[in-house]
């Protein structure tokens, strides 16, 4: 059976505008939005940290399909429960053109932060590193070359 690593992002009450966001900027499809009020009964009755399962409109599990197949998950941290921003963990966006990479890149820097422009490596044609209007870093490579 193959390894698939997806990554699950938690937001602040703000996963909606973050897909949103990256559905454009990624040109992604989101599969599933589904709210804390829309989970199964079953699930509404469970426990949450010790605590009542959250209800209300705030995201509980979202899932961003890319066009490569690759997907991208993530929910609102459940109230009552402290968010912790992510640190030390950079999303790695690999593309097979140059072009595509220079898109993403553009598209992800819009209201964020630039820590590395786009410029050439020796893995690949172009490389640049973002921190996203949301605070999730990105590492985007664009056509590869191969290493020696």
């Amino acid at each position: 059976m193959p390894t698939r690593l997806t990554p699950y992002l938690s937001f602040n009450g703000n996963t909606r505008e973050a897909f949103q966001f990256y559905e454009t900027a990624l040109k992604g499809k989101i599969d599933v939005m589904m709210t804390y009020d829309e989970m199964p009964a079953s699930e509404a009755d469970a426990t949450c940290a010790g605590g009542p399962m959250p209800s209300g409109s705030g995201i509980m599990h979202a899932c961003l399909s890319l066009p490569d197949g690759a997907l991208l998950m993530a929910g609102d941290t459940p109230p009552g429960l402290t968010h912790k921003a992510v640190e030390g963990v950079m999303m790695a966006l690999q593309l097979d053109d140059a072009e595509q990479a220079r898109q993403a890149f553009a598209a992800l820097a819009e209201g964020g932060q630039v820590t590395m422009p786009l410029a050439p490596t020796f893995w690949a044609r172009v490389f640049g590193m973002v921190t996203d209007r949301f605070g999730v870093s990105w590492g985007i490579s664009g056509e590869p070359t191969p290493m020696a």
